[in-house]
């Protein structure tokens, strides 16, 4: 069984999405230590969501609660939120619901902005992350890979894609009302991860040339190098925070980067250096600020203190304030890529259950096999030329066919149980639930349809 348990922006508060990204990274391990039932799980945590993805070994009796009991409980544990609380927030999907929410997330379409690009580069490194913890699966391991493959389908093939949106470009967008001329902008960038690459792209195509970074934890040289911006120096951080008409902060620091005092610092210095530099737009010298400086906060949890809007002439942007000024949905773009999104689920479950009948499959080919082996042995002596064993074997091919179509039938209508009675019954095969080679999962005789599950397996 997979599952998932979700807490976003559509169901959980700001604060308790915060409170969750802290010790997400360790959440995984927790939720497959948990419960020798729970074979693996994968962890999303943006600014946005939290989604825990679980895989459980069937069969389990009142599996879903062990899984939901198992996440609550790592979740509780990394977090400190009360298990009361998550139980109340989670929203939970299972098998084909679990994959279509997934493919969904990756293409975008449940962010604060629908279409944005950022979320599908989390989800897999979120499943690189699962890799190297050891806590993936090969199940895990395809519905990751099926939620990378639709995103691209959206991107690829809807306006959605085409759009570009993101956060970054939708905080800049409700500044618009702010700034006039932003090739005249000064900005500061607090950060230095694939945030702030996607902070400075956005920044340019508005015509901004005026780009300093700093980075907390001592990379800003590096990306400044690499992105042909000014790097700052921890030293002159408060004087650069006071100087820049718009700050953009997008670390994963656990704690503020910014608060009100850096930015007063800086305007003392500033004030004292006043009568040595005149007011312009060199880099280094003082600025206006008669217009207002902008801080957009981007980070999870918070980079800056909510003090610094009570200094004089600061707004401060938030992912709180951004999502409640998300624009609506782009309704046509947004219906095609979710038929895009709900074939690619249906896609996924067909070949998920199909999977759970090759046991099934395994045991029938091998008592039949066994059987026609006995049988090739025993009249060996009389075939010389070898046209019995050809015909035995293209018979026992024969036979095995409507055993093998109608397998893939049951696994497709969730008649399982009917299809391993009927093996037991007239051929007292006892089915291992569990073969050691998933790969015979070859429930076709044509060879497109052999071909079609091994593709949807390959990707």
């Amino acid at each position: 069984m997979l599952m998932c348990l979700t807490a976003s922006h559509k169901n959980a508060s700001f604060d308790l999405l915060e409170r969750l990204s802290t010790g997400a990274e360790t959440v995984g391990q927790r939720i497959t230590d948990h419960s020798e039932c729970v074979a693996g799980a994968i962890v999303i945590a943006t600014c946005n969501r939290f989604e825990a993805y679980i895989d459980l070994d069937e069969p389990v009796t009142a599996g879903a609660q062990v899984a939901l009991q198992a996440a609550t409980d790592a979740v509780s544990a990394a977090t400190g939120i009360p298990t009361d609380a998550l139980h109340q927030t989670w929203i939970t999907h299972t098998d084909e619901e679990a994959a279509r929410h997934l493919f969904a997330v990756s293409a975008g379409l449940e962010s604060v902005v629908v279409g944005e690009g950022e979320i599908a580069g989390q989800v897999r490194r979120s499943l690189q992350l699962a890799r190297e913890s050891g806590t993936t699966t090969s199940d895990l391991e395809r519905l990751f890979q099926r939620a990378s493959q639709t995103s691209r389908g959206v991107k690829n093939n809807t306006p959605l894609g085409r759009a570009g949106r993101s956060i970054v470009r939708l905080g800049l967008d409700l500044a618009e009302g702010r700034i006039t001329d932003w090739s005249k902008v000064r900005v500061l960038l607090i950060g230095t991860g694939a945030y702030a690459g996607a902070s400075l792209a956005a920044l340019r195509d508005r015509g901004v040339t005026d780009v300093a970074v700093y980075s907390p934890s001592g990379r800003a040289s590096k990306f400044a190098a690499g992105h042909d911006i000014r790097p700052v120096e921890a030293d002159v951080f408060p004087r650069e925070a006071a100087e820049a008409t718009v700050i953009v902060t997008c670390t994963t620091a656990s704690g503020f980067v910014l608060d009100a005092e850096t930015i007063a610092a800086g305007r003392r210095d500033l004030e004292a250096m006043l009568p040595a530099f005149p007011i312009d737009s060199t880099p280094g010298c003082p600025v206006d600020h008669s217009a207002g400086q902008l801080v957009i906060d981007l980070g999870l949890p918070r980079n800056v203190d909510p003090d610094v809007a009570t200094l004089s002439g600061v707004d401060l942007l938030d992912l709180e304030t951004i999502r409640i000024h998300a624009p609506l949905e782009e309704l046509q773009a947004t219906d095609h890529a979710r038929q895009i999104v709900n074939k690619a689920a249906r896609k996924f479950a067909s070949v998920t259950d199909e999977q759970s009948l090759a046991p099934a499959v395994v045991a029938l080919r091998s008592r039949a096999n066994e059987v026609l082996e006995q049988e090739i042995a025993r009249v060996a002596p009389r075939d010389a030329d070898g046209n019995i064993e050809r015909a035995l074997r293209h018979m026992m091919g024969r036979l095995l066919h409507t055993p093998t179509v109608r397998a893939r039938e049951y696994a497709r209508a969730g008649d399982h149980d009917r299809y391993i009675d009927a093996l037991e019954t007239l051929f007292a095969i006892t089915v291992n639930e569990e073969p050691a080679e998933p790969a015979p999962v070859t429930l076709s005789a044509s060879h497109g349809d052999v071909t079609q599950i091994r593709d949807a397996e390959a990707s």
